[in-house]
């Protein structure tokens, strides 16, 4: 366990942190799942945004984690990756 996971274990006891945690979970997870789906088709963020609609600067707010997409952006994001867009509750 390197310093920093020591260090977020430490901060997960504390209620109010992880509460802060765990809501930007999501938004983290939306964040690396479009990053990596496009890295794996070689496509660039313009590239991407060519085949969306999707300006490019909203693309990359979006993989820095500093936009929420609504669900039909994502469905843009997905029909242009190729990909369906699946929600589930779990």
């Amino acid at each position: 366990m390197d310093d920093f996971d020591k260090y977020l274990k430490e901060q997960m006891e504390n209620p109010a942190f992880k509460q802060e945690w765990d809501n930007g979970e999501m938004e983290h997870q939306l964040m690396m799942m479009v990053l990596k789906a496009r890295s794996e088709q070689n496509l660039t963020q313009s590239e991407l945004a060519e085949r969306t609609g999707i300006r490019q600067s909203n693309i990359s707010r979006i993989e820095k984690g500093q936009a929420m997409p609504s669900i039909a952006t994502l469905n843009k994001i997905a029909h242009g990756l190729g990909k369906q867009l699946q929600i589930k509750f779990v």
